[in-house]
């Protein structure tokens, strides 16, 4: 051959390389995935593609996007509670392809779930994550008979509260204010009603829940120890639906249907209670009630783009024969726009405000007092498909924050009170984030990202200013921390920055495939946030105060590392989980002895920066199938928290080291529970009769008990011991519910069944607080336990048409 027409090495390797390319040419399978019946999108549903070992998952609308080498598959699309659907896809270009699912009951030819499918979940990088169902959520027996979503979530592992009526939950010994809870991505910043009796979410208008423990997503940032993700439905779009229900002290009455077949849907769901209107019955003039109103709009405009505009407002009253008055309650409204920028590419701008209000009227005293906390949030989200192994999230997030410690007004001219206003406070605080999904190999899955987050201080009209910029001393003669006298007071336009913050926040996870069947997985996360809850109680209260990180509160920083084994068992009848984590926070807040945090202009006068740390070992077995279903789950946990000394400190000539709190020692934080035992079972009879039990037991709560006594001008008074040395006597119950169904009538539209439960079965009086007092006749202090529920039947109806 002649050497003029040789071709170049590099150019052998280009021309194979392009066939290599052509015979490899991939195509993107993407659409949504709703319920037949209503058109409501379904959130994570698996798409399958069992020869390839690959599949995708719906994000929070539905949408799924999955890119192929071309071909003939066969897709299974599975979803729990759902029947599965098996198609037939000719991959040849890239395809739009949406599935409508129906429910199981419903459908008569049911796909059997390939190994394939189990295999999907054990693969996932992400660990630390409990997902429940409303529909679990309804059968768990709970207090007055009144399903309740953080009710729910204290049946998993990790997941614990301050006891019976306290409002709040603690995940993996981390404080209440730690948990970042959303509401269709709007920040609740109170979740209970009634001081804790109720939660302020409305299970008929719930469509997905998902709470992260460890391991979470680079998306999510400003708490340091959970999300609490929830996500409202979208409301009917083919038929106008009612549903409700009607029980011993609340009822609820949820609507949702097309404003465009098809196309648009509403929902309206309300709550309300009304057990005080009986209370006059017994002369009692006291007053407590809640009532809130969830509402939904979304509008399909075309295959590319849909619009949502979501809300809730809530409100509680609590009074004492109209001399104390207390409203609290949180107010939320979130505009959202959907945009596919093309079969890989979708986008979600998220326009909310939230607010949370607190009010109390005092006529006796003569005044009022008004607070609260309010943020403007802007998000920008995109979700990049850029094949079947590599999916990356990206995106922008910025709040702004108005902070009202308080304004004391006077409710009548002749009360004398002069009306007060405590400082206003100002913050900002965006971030960036990436986050990536990548299947590395058939058994090696990784999840990495990260988020930098920024939060500035912004100047306010007053701000204290301390010698030695130290709002808290030492008093080397008391052996006391307290209060600073500022030397001077400054102002600063709103602005300016006081005080700034830049943290990284890098998040890893990984999943390592043994077989088919099981998996092992661990993850690291570090996480930051900048607001505190300023309460010295075990649970947070209403008139609990937020405040933001500045000069003399610095923001809490989080390590936490975890590591998990998963297991799937007979087909997936049922599953293992199994972690191990332990959990760092810098700057944990703390208060001196005798802190007072209500009406406190100066709070950086009255607390201190310390570290906390947990750790423990969680379990949970499931049955997922059958006519019986359940969990058990077991944590054995420990949370710490400790304060030390800052440094040596000089006083008239004086220089001791300061003790810090507690000596400077660990101690208990109040939601340490070391053993944490919780069963639920649910138990189908019969297409009529079901019957569900859980039981709960948990080590006791820490507290403080008198170490001794001393008598001061004829009162006996005692003195305590170290913080949290003492623990509540254990905490243990039973409950049990059965539904009935009755049988339905071809000729009616309603739908309705029957909720009998029992909660606290045998009747346990369990210590919400055990104080102490003197006894009058024999003038010792003695121990008072104080109770809050003992055996409580409650009857429900629930209906639908």
């Amino acid at each position: 051959m002649n050497p003029r027409f040789r071709l170049p090495p590099v150019c052998v390797l280009l021309f194979f390389a392009t066939c290599q390319l052509f015979a490899q040419e991939r195509y993107t399978l993407s659409g949504t995935i709703s319920e037949a019946g209503s058109n409501e999108t379904l959130i994570g549903v698996s798409i399958l593609v069992p020869e390839l070992q690959t599949g995708a998952t719906t994000n929070e609308y539905g949408f799924y996007s999955l890119t192929l080498p071309a071909g003939t598959y066969d897709i299974v699309v599975r979803y729990l509670g759902f029947a599965d659907i098996r198609q037939s896809v000719d991959l040849l270009a890239d395809r739009r392809l949406d599935f409508s699912m129906s429910e199981e009951a419903e459908e008569l030819d049911e796909v059997v779930v390939t190994e394939q499918a189990e295999r999907l979940d054990i693969r996932e990088p992400q660990m630390s994550v409990a997902t429940l169902k409303t529909e679990t959520i309804k059968k768990i027996p709970v207090v007055l008979g009144e399903a309740d979503v953080i009710k729910s979530i204290l049946l998993l592992p990790g997941v614990t509260n301050a006891g019976e009526s306290s409002s709040g939950f603690n995940v993996r010994g981390g404080a209440a204010d730690q948990n970042l809870i959303l509401l269709d991505e709007a920040t609740i910043f109170n979740s209970s009603h009634l001081f804790g009796f109720f939660s302020v979410f409305n299970p008929d208008a719930i469509k997905d829940i998902k709470l992260f423990k460890g391991g979470i997503p680079a998306r999510y940032g400003g708490r340091v120890s959970s999300v609490l993700e929830i996500y409202q439905k979208e409301g009917n779009s083919k038929e106008f639906q009612i549903n409700g229900g009607i029980g011993a002290v609340a009822s609820r009455l949820l609507a949702e249907g097309p404003i465009v077949k098809d196309r648009a849907a509403f929902l309206a769901g309300g709550r309300a209670s009304y057990a005080h209107l009986f209370l006059p019955l017994f002369d009692i003039d006291n007053k407590a009630y809640f009532y809130d109103l969830n509402t939904k709009l979304n509008y399909r405009l075309n295959d590319r783009n849909s619009l949502y505009l979501s809300g809730y407002f809530g409100r509680d009253l609590f009074s004492i024969n109209d001399l104390f008055v207390n409203t609290y309650g949180n107010a939320v409204v979130n505009f959202r726009w959907n945009h596919l920028f093309s079969d890989k590419l979708f986008a979600n701008l998220s326009l909310i405000y939230s607010d949370y209000y607190y009010g109390l009227e005092l006529d006796f005293v003569g005044f009022e007092w008004n607070s609260g906390i309010r943020n403007f949030n802007v998000k920008y989200d995109l979700k990049h498909y850029v094949s079947d192994r590599l999916q990356i999230n990206y995106g922008l997030h910025n709040t702004y924050y108005v902070f009202n410690p308080g304004k004391i007004s006077p409710n009548s001219e002749e009360s004398g009170i002069v009306e007060e206003q405590l400082t206003k406070k100002y913050a900002n605080e965006n971030a960036l984030y990436v986050d990536v999904s990548h299947d590395i190999s058939q058994r090696l899955s990784l999840g990495y990202g990260l988020r930098v987050s920024q939060f500035n201080r912004l100047g306010q009209d007053e701000f204290y200013v301390y010698e030695d910029d130290n709002p808290v001393f030492f008093d080397p003669f008391t052996l006391v921390y307290r209060e600073n006298i500022p030397i001077d007071t400054v102002s600063a336009d709103r602005f300016e920055t006081l005080d700034k913050f830049l943290n990284l926040e890098p998040r890893v996870s990984v999943a390592y495939t043994l077989n088919e069947k099981s998996s092992v997985k661990a993850s690291y996360m570090r996480m930051a946030q900048y607001l505190h809850l300023l309460s010295n109680t075990n649970s947070p209260t209403p008139l609990d105060v937020w405040t933001p990180s500045g000069p003399y509160t610095r923001p809490q920083i989080a390590d936490q590392v975890g590591l998990g084994y998963f297991r799937n068992f007979a087909d997936g009848e049922y599953s293992l989980e199994t972690e191990a984590f332990y959990k760092e926070v810098q700057n944990r807040i703390d208060y001196i002895d005798g802190a007072n945090l209500i009406a406190n202009d100066a709070i950086e006068q009255v607390i201190l920066n310390g570290e906390a740390r947990a750790y423990g070992w969680e379990f949970l077995l499931r049955k997922n199938t059958g006519a019986l279903t359940g969990w058990i789950a077991y944590t054995l946990a420990k949370s710490e928290q400790r304060t030390p000394g800052r440094e040596q400190v000089t006083f008239m000539n004086r220089t001791v080291d300061e003790p810090g709190i507690n000596f400077g020692e660990w101690y208990n934080t109040p939601y340490d529970k070391r053993h944490d035992v919780a069963v639920f079972g649910s138990y189908e009879i019969d297409d009529r009769w079901s019957l569900n039990a859980n039981f709960i037991y948990q080590t006791g709560q820490p507290t403080n008990y008198p170490v001794g006594q001393f008598e001061f001008e004829g009162l006996v008074v005692p003195y305590y011991g170290l913080r949290n040395q003492e623990r509540l006597p254990d905490y243990h119950r039973l409950d049990l519910s059965a539904t009935l169904r009755p049988r339905v009538n071809p000729d009616k539209k309603v739908r309705g069944e029957w909720v009998f439960s029992i909660y606290n079965v045998y009747n346990r009086m369990n210590a919400a607080s055990i104080n102490f007092r003197q006894n009058q006749d024999t003038g010792r202090n003695e121990a008072i336990r104080t109770s809050i529920f003992g055996i409580v039947p409650s009857v429900t109806y629930n209906f639908r048409f």
